[in-house]
This record gives C-alpha cells, sequence and structure tokens, in this order.
C-alpha cells in the first residue's frame, strides 16, 4: 500500500501546498539525498546538475553488476525510459527489485511510451512493481490508463494502481486518487530545453527521500521547478541561457520565494 497511513493525512490541502514545500525544501537541503538515476543519455547530465542546484547528491550508474550496490546506498531512485538499450531494461529490473527489497522510495518516468508499444509494455511491468509516483505527460498518460488526461481520470487511475500521478502540462495535476493539486507555475522556455521534464522527475525523487507523503513530495517538487522556471525566464534571452538560468534559479530557491510564487489550487 503506498498511500500514506491514516496517522499522516492530516488536513493539509492544495492551499497549504506551498508552505509545505518550503519547509521540504529545507529538509531536503538539510539531508542532501542520495537520488540514484536510471535515466536517458541526453538528460544525465542536466538532471545531475538540477539535483546539486537543488541540494540533493546524483548517482548514475548504469552496470548491471554494480547497480544494486548503489541502489542499497541511495535514498531514492528514478527510473526514466528515455533511451531504453539493453543495458538499461537489465539495469532497471536489478534496481527496481532492490529498491523494493530494501524501500528506497522511486518513481518512473514512462518517456515516449506513446511512441512505443514494447516500451508502453514494459512501462505497465514498472507499474506492477509499485512506484511512490509515476511523473508524466498527457500522451504518456493515455497510454498507460487508456483514458485521457483529465482530473478524473488520474484520480481513478491513481486509486486502482495506489500510487501518486504528477501530470505535466501547461497546468500540472498532482493527484493520489483522493487529493488533486493543480499548479500553474512554469514557463514555456521549458519546453525548449532539453532533458526538462526528466529533471523534474528526478527533483520528485528528491522530495520523495525527505519527504514519505508521495502526494505532498510530488506537489512540492513540481512546484519548485515550476517557480524557478519563472525566475529563470526572467533573465533568460532563449533557450541556452535559460538552461543554465534555471539551475542558478533551483540554487537559489528559498521558501519566501516559493510562497509568494507559488499557484496552486
Amino acid at each position: 500500500m503506498h498511500h500514506p497511513d491514516a496517522a499522516m493525512r492530516d488536513d493539509l490541502s492544495a492551499k497549504d501546498l506551498p508552505q509545505f514545500a518550503a519547509a521540504l525544501l529545507d529538509r531536503l537541503r538539510a539531508r542532501s539525498p542520495r537520488v540514484h538515476c536510471i535515466t536517458n543519455a541526453v538528460a544525465q547530465n542536466f538532471t545531475a546538475n538540477a539535483l546539486l542546484a537543488l541540494g540533493a547528491v546524483p548517482s548514475m550508474t548504469l552496470s548491471p553488476e554494480e547497480i544494486a550496490a548503489f541502489i542499497a546506498r541511495a535514498d531514492a531512485l528514478l527510473v526514466n525510459l528515455g533511451t531504453l538499450d539493453p543495458e538499461r531494461r537489465e539495469s532497471t529490473a536489478i534496481a527496481v527489485e532492490t529498491a523494493t527489497r530494501r524501500n528506497v522510495p522511486w518513481v518512473l518516468d514512462p518517456v515516449f511510451i506513446d511512441r512505443s508499444a514494447p516500451r508502453a509494455a514494459f512501462a505497465r511491468a514498472l507499474i506492477a512493481s509499485a512506484p511512490k509516483a509515476v511523473r508524466l505527460n498527457g500522451a504518456e498518460f493515455s497510454v498507460l490508463s487508456a483514458s485521457e488526461p483529465t482530473s478524473e481520470a488520474l484520480a481513478a487511475y491513481a486509486r486502482d494502481k495506489k500510487i501518486v500521478v504528477g501530470l505535466s502540462g501547461a497546468t500540472d495535476l498532482v493527484s493520489d486518487g483522493e487529493r488533486l493539486a493543480t499548479i500553474a507555475n512554469g514557463h514555456a522556455l521549458m519546453a525548449k530545453v532539453s532533458a526538462m521534464g526528466c529533471a523534474a522527475s528526478a527533483l520528485v525523487a528528491a522530495a520523495l527521500a525527505v519527504e514519505p507523503d508521495a502526494w505532498r513530495a510530488t506537489a512540492s517538487a513540481l512546484m519548485m521547478i515550476g517557480v524557478a522556471g519563472e525566475l529563470a525566464a526572467a533573465q533568460a534571452a532563449g533557450p541556452g541561457s535559460f538552461a543554465v538560468a534555471i539551475l542558478d534559479a533551483l540554487h537559489n530557491l528559498d521558501g519566501p520565494t516559493l510562497i509568494a510564487r507559488a499557484k496552486v489550487s
């Protein structure tokens, strides 16, 4: 069962999430959790830098011979299907088994399952292995759930699979089947930089490393990267400078700024 138990479910609602996210950011930086990332070749460098900028510690090995040892020492795991070569597929199976056995929270980012039936089948098998959260876009959700990406469909899928769904788009939606957060932060330039979604999924994993309530963790992480995107866009001349500026924005992000700029309902 992957929902927080009743004792952890207090009356915190979506409107309280900015304050919660600010406190979570402080906890994340105090603990510097180690996040192991199985991610695509395009995303590795940017994802690692985004984690470092926020205060987490990335590791990225894909070797089947050593990945179990890395997961055993990690605080969270990201599984991203962006470049699903045989080594990543083998390493993913080992990593997920190790994370499950050692109770390491993990996030699935089912990249491009809308373009490959075998990849979609692999993603469905991974969902059966119980990630704490899945972070994806509308097309990917439609393939995974066989439904349109509406808030009602998100809730139904989250309840059925007992996971948290973080749907990224012009407005992000985060559902655990009972609670829904709508996050309107972000900027159009975020769609012009490769690996931005991959980095968002890694930040969700970092948040899960310090917060057992996956709905709160997922919403907080998406809020953080959305606010950072807005701050970066104010300084950037285009996608190139934006990619650098968002790392600076994540590094400099603080609780008061997060609270002041969050657009959550």
